[in-house]
């Protein structure tokens, strides 16, 4: 069958933004793989470790709202180019102050900051430069890409010593801002992407284009809903994949050589969430909200089957499936809600905004987690992310279709 121009031009497009994503990924998920070899069972290391994380996903956080609105207005060539080229200049100090705690915390930091500038922009120019269906499958293209930066960092961090794999992931930084320059200028020449196609659109009461009419609007797109399952997903997909090399280590008593060897076939078998995904909504008909309540209910379930089976072998099965059916729900959010929102205009802003809630979520959680394991232990924070999990299944119930069809039958 023959290719189409516009599909050959999202191919082009929906690459270079998976192979970017991959490096960010691979370069973000660094100090999670080498944290059991740095702790080494130095509890005040976890702890310092922890807030290290927190303030990273601090200023990823707050970096995503920012750049997400900056990414409405300056083209996506800059945002995504100069903040892989700084991330990877901060990423590579990183290693060489590690002892220099407030030096080292700030500079961390400073790389989820520069990182935040990815992904909203890139989300905007694939849903204003390719249709529909192509949008969806670019999506899912650098989820999967972010989602196997993982176990490449896991698997770099099995053969290198901390500090290297460090150097790797800049590396990979730097290569990549060169490349995405070089191809969006070229992107932009031959009129593959092209800008300012879409405005927010306004209704009669709201012609006054302000802030809170602009809100309006995605409120109008359950922006609300949506924002919790980022909050709820966040923690999940963020803060328990970033401990599991951990909780490999301390819960289920795996070395520190083959905890990151076992994450990186678990965030492996993770990465392919996002085409679970996209397989069960294509089998509930398309239906969003169906396959968000779903996998939110099989998430639950399988964290449930965590705190019971104790085997370190069905424990980890069952909390990649927990983690891969949470998964399937920020899929959803990331590669079908954020690029619906194409008409509105606000596809960056919306999509940095939501970003800033998951990881926002994420930093908050992170410190609690870390200082939660000798006081609560690993079984009670299991039960907290079941918890989350039934949140989620409470937010997704249509209510009013079952508050309507209970009227209808009376």
């Amino acid at each position: 069958m023959k290719i189409t121009k516009e599909a050959k031009n999202a191919i082009m497009i929906g690459g270079l933004c998976s192979a970017s994503y991959l490096a960010v990924y691979f370069a973000r998920n660094i100090l999670s793989a080498v944290t059991p070899k740095i702790v080494n069972g130095d509890e005040a290391m976890v702890e310092y470790i922890g807030v290290v994380s927190s303030l990273y996903f601090i200023f990823y956080a707050v970096g995503q709202l920012i750049n997400g609105i900056i990414g409405d207005k300056i083209k996506a060539k800059y945002m995504i180019s100069f903040g892989l080229l700084l991330a990877g200049a901060t990423n590579i100090v990183f290693p060489y102050i590690f002892h220099i705690q407030n030096v080292a915390k700030f500079l961390y930091a400073m790389t989820g900051f520069f990182l935040s500038m990815i992904y909203a922009p890139m989300t905007k120019v694939v849903a204003e430069n390719t249709n529909p269906i192509h949008t969806v499958r670019c999506s899912l293209g650098y989820e999967l890409a972010a989602l196997l930066g993982s176990p490449f960092a896991g698997l770099v961090a099995s053969f290198l010593v901390w500090q290297s794999v460090f150097f790797v992931g800049s590396i990979a930084l730097f290569v990549m801002a060169g490349l995405c320059m070089i191809f969006f200028i070229y992107f932009e020449r031959k009129g593959i992407v092209t800008y300012g196609k879409y405005v927010p659109t306004y209704t009669q009461s709201t012609q006054n284009h302000s802030f809170f009419s602009k809100i309006n609007i995605l409120i109008k797109h359950r922006i609300i809903i949506f924002s919790l399952i980022s909050i709820i997903t966040g923690v999940i997909r963020t803060t328990v994949v970033f401990w599991l090399p951990t909780y490999f280590s301390q819960y289920l008593g795996y070395s520190q050589d083959e905890a990151p060897v076992i994450f990186s076939v678990a965030t492996l078998l993770i990465s392919f969430s996002a085409f679970i995904a996209v397989f069960v909504y294509e089998r509930l008909h398309r239906n969003m909200d169906l396959t968000i309540l779903i996998m939110f209910t099989a998430s639950a379930l399988f964290f449930l089957g965590v705190y019971f089976l104790k085997n370190p072998v069905i424990n980890i099965i069952f909390i990649v499936l927990a983690v891969i059916a949470s998964n399937c729900c920020a899929s959803m959010l990331w590669s079908r809600y954020c690029p619906s929102l194409r008409d509105t205009g606000m596809v960056s802003s919306a999509t940095g905004y939501l970003d800033f809630l998951s990881y926002m979520a994420a930093a908050a959680s992170s410190t609690i987690f870390a200082n939660s394991v000798s006081t609560i232990g690993w079984g009670n924070l299991i039960l907290i992310w079941m918890g989350l999990m039934v949140f989620g299944i409470f937010i997704m119930i249509p209510y009013k279709k079952i508050f309507n069809k209970k009227w209808r039958l009376r």
